[in-house]
């Protein structure tokens, strides 16, 4: 088991979604040398910047979050974007780690690498028995790509590096801009605001899998202190609902009124997600500990408290 509060531990995405609550939890695990760099001052897609940037820090450990994302949306419109950057800084950071010594790289990916008609629960055995459903295929493939990276530099280099597969996240922070927002914060934001019939994407048929980013962090964090392995390790909750169970629910949780239909001449994604998470637990110890309920109540009370401050403002 590795002692965090001994290491030089680099974060990429430390202000991101993921990055506050994990750079929180190391912080008050006693992780003083912790380090957050800005892509304004290092871009990842720049390899000689990625290599000022370890000669900068001489990080230990590595947690690479760093990525472009967005929702269904987002990714039809982006799909080169989310293909090239996200291949390239993983790709980057990867081997330049590589060339410093780094005693461990923590690699994590999508739920979007798995093909679209994955067996439920999805096992991380079944990863590559099909393409990944078009709409994220780009980026789902790309970070996929970093998982055979790893590995093989495994092989050949004796490279430390862990590869972690976390399903659909939500909780404060995230990002509620309707433009490039998943289906929870999206939801969310429409439900609070409505002013007539909400429209929501699909035909309100697909399940979908969610974990409180804030377990997500712990999980990251017990897989960077106890877990060595090659093969890829799954982060979820086990509790799969549909987007219509979903909606019923938010629109309960946020108290509006508000009527809401489903548009199917929007895509639905992938049909079903739901995630073994029996791996995390055996290897180190981790389950999550919040439900979809108390979870929902915490991001909407959060984003309610923000749009509170803006009105303030």
């Amino acid at each position: 088991m590795i002692d965090l509060t001994r290491e030089r531990i680099l974060v990429t995405g430390g202000s991101g979604f993921v990055g506050r609550q994990l750079c929180e939890q190391l912080r008050e695990r006693g992780c003083r040398n912790l380090f957050t760099p800005r892509s304004a001052d290092y871009d990842l897609v720049d390899r000689a910047a990625m290599a000022r940037m370890l000669a900068a820090f001489k990080p230990s450990i590595i947690i690479h979050l760093a990525a472009k994302v967005g929702g269904i949306g987002a990714n039809r419109e982006n799909p080169g974007l989310y293909f090239h950057d996200n291949l390239v800084m993983g790709v980057n950071l990867i081997e330049e780690s590589r060339k410093t010594g780094l005693k461990k790289f923590v690699q994590v990916g999508t739920v979007c690498a798995y093909p679209k008609f994955t067996p439920v629960p999805f096992r991380e055995d079944d990863l590559w028995n099909g393409f990944p459903e078009e709409t994220n295929a780009p980026y789902g493939v790309a970070k996929k790509a970093l998982l055979v990276m790893l590995q093989a530099y495994r092989a050949q280099y004796g490279y430390n590096g862990i590869y972690l597969l976390p399903v659909n996240l939500y909780g404060p922070w995230d990002n509620f801009d309707l433009k490039t927002s998943h289906v929870i914060p999206a939801m969310i934001r429409k439900f609070l605001e409505a002013t007539g019939t909400v429209e929501l994407w699909g035909d309100g048929s697909p399940t979908r899998e969610f974990l409180y980013v804030r377990d997500c962090a712990q999980g990251i964090i017990a897989a960077t202190e106890k877990y060595e392995g090659a093969a890829p390790v799954n982060l979820g909750s086990g509790q799969e609902i549909s987007m219509k169970d979903l909606a019923a629910k938010i629109r309960d949780l946020t108290g509006t009124r508000a009527d809401y239909t489903f548009n199917p001449n929007y895509p639905n994604g992938q049909p079903r997600r739901c995630l073994d998470t029996s791996r995390a637990e055996l290897a180190f110890g981790w389950r999550a500990g919040t439900s979809l309920d108390d979870g929902l109540k915490q991001t909407i009370a959060w984003y309610q408290s923000q749009r509170a401050e803006q009105g303030r403002r």
